[in-house]
């Protein structure tokens, strides 16, 4: 019978896992390091989107085991009590691997090379994650976080280039780099994600 450590070779992902977990690196994912080959995959969400983190446990169950756990913290500068949702994965060498790709200093990065990575089930759910729709103006915004104007760049482009899809770079200052999606281009995206996203985000299309 093999060791814990044999097991954790053994598990292979599918591509659909794949860009799945690409997505998810890109969106609220993060994948901590646990070694100098291996890594886990956390995930943190807050109550309303519990069924959404029970999604991506399923998604890899053979990556993760036990129940997900609740979480209560303090807010250092309100003092108001919060509560969230977090799972972690079993540390792998493949996950490892995307740490080295994701995170090269330390701190997530979006890849130059971001066109091998990026599908429309990965933009589905880095959309699902980091999406938002704004009902006053109709048009859709995908957040960054804190990269630089560079990676924003990138990933405009490869948007561009791989989904035929019109968007354009803003600076939202303490909020970070965001891709912004007309209106227009809005129903194009919706059109792409149609059969990726799941029913309970229909709300960040509303069209």
């Amino acid at each position: 019978m093999g060791s814990q450590k044999d097991k954790k070779i053994m598990i292979h992902l599918s591509l659909l896992q794949k860009q799945i977990l690409y997505g998810l690196i890109l969106g609220d994912g993060y994948l901590q390091k646990t070694g100098k080959k291996n890594a886990r995959l956390r995930l943190e969400h807050g109550q309303k989107q519990k069924e959404y983190l029970l999604w991506k446990v399923e998604v890899f169950k053979l990556l993760f085991q036990g129940k997900a756990k609740y979480i209560e913290r303090i807010h250092p500068i309100s003092k108001n009590k919060y509560g969230y949702w977090r799972h972690q994965s079993q540390s792998t060498p493949y996950l490892g691997h995307l740490q080295k790709i994701f995170y090269p200093n330390g701190k997530k990065e979006i890849p130059k090379d971001l066109e091998k990575y990026l599908s429309l089930k990965t933009l589905a759910v880095w959309y699902m994650d980091d999406g938002y729709f704004s009902k006053r103006d109709r048009s859709s915004y995908l957040y960054l976080g804190k990269v630089t104007k560079q990676e924003a760049i990138i990933t405009s482009r490869v948007i561009t280039k791989l989904f035929n899809l019109s968007n354009a770079i803003l600076d939202k200052k303490r909020k970070g780099y965001v891709i912004y999606f007309s209106p227009r281009s809005v129903k194009r995206l919706k059109e792409l994600l149609k059969n990726y996203i799941l029913p309970q985000f229909n709300y960040k299309f509303p069209l």
